[in-house]
């Protein structure tokens, strides 16, 4: 399916790696010009060149940190007026809620849901005047299905739906959508490092604890990233224009609900 979006101009934020990397990918396929982004350079020069070799697009890499205003300002930079922003990145560590002070919930916020209200503000008016804008933001199974551990970050990303669902509701009318994409468990080194991390706790190993939340999955498997790449991207093209203000959770069945 050609998606329409041959020429556009997109900002993946965190994408050197992971669930990032994967919508970069989908949208180079598809033929849109990139802005990746990570923190570390070589890593990120090694995404680059990956998705040039295999795509042919343009991709421009910002080392930045996305949290900060230097940061944004770097994206910003390389991208003046995206038509396509995913919004992305790295939430807090799997930690007890009671050993969270004001500081690291703070940080938490900042990561999960103040950042993205700010990349979209800086980039959703140039959108509506072109009459063209698709903003998808990564949040977490989490929002709807609560995970010991990840509290601090189901919390941000909860506020992030809430916050954007009014702001969608604002600009469909100019042909500018705004979706959420929740990942359920997908095989990235975030997921590696919660298995690491249970099975120090738990005393046993990170393969065990692996294969017990896998078999906790109807699907029976890990989503890849490749997926849920193509699924952002369906979300960033032509087609996808009366979809707006949604969560589409990507899950292989976990979340056991009828609507």
């Amino acid at each position: 399916m050609d998606l329409g979006i041959r020429g556009r101009k997109a900002i993946v934020c965190a994408s050197s790696q992971g669930l990032g990397k994967g919508c970069a990918m989908a949208l180079a396929e598809a033929g849109a010009a990139l802005v990746i982004n990570g923190r570390d350079p070589a890593q990120l020069e090694a995404t680059a060149e990956e998705i040039r070799r295999a795509t042919g697009v343009d991709v421009t890499p910002v080392v930045a940190d996305v949290g900060t205003p230097e940061g944004q300002a770097a994206l910003l930079a390389a991208c003046p007026e995206p038509d396509i922003l995913v919004n992305n990145n790295g939430g807090p560590p799997f930690r007890d809620f009671r050993a969270l002070d004001r500081s690291a919930m703070l940080d938490g916020v900042t990561m999960n849901m103040v950042t993205p209200i700010e990349l979209i503000q800086k980039v959703i008016d140039p959108m509506c005047a072109r009459g063209f804008g698709r903003i998808v933001n990564i949040t977490s199974i989490t929002v709807r299905m609560p995970v010991a551990g990840l509290d601090l970050s189901s919390g941000a990303r909860a506020g992030l739906t809430a916050f954007v669902a009014g702001v969608a509701r604002g600009v469909a009318n100019r042909n500018v959508t705004i979706n959420n994409l929740l990942p359920g468990y997908f095989d990235t080194a975030r997921l590696r490092e919660g298995f690491k991390a249970s099975a120090q706790r738990a005393g046993t190993s990170a393969d065990a604890i692996a294969a017990h939340w896998q078999a906790t999955v109807p699907a029976g498997r890990f989503g890849t990233v490749s997926e849920f790449g193509q699924a952002c991207a369906f979300l960033c093209s032509v087609h996808a224009g009366f979809i707006t203000g949604q969560s589409l959770l990507m899950d292989g069945g976990l979340f056991p609900s009828a609507f």
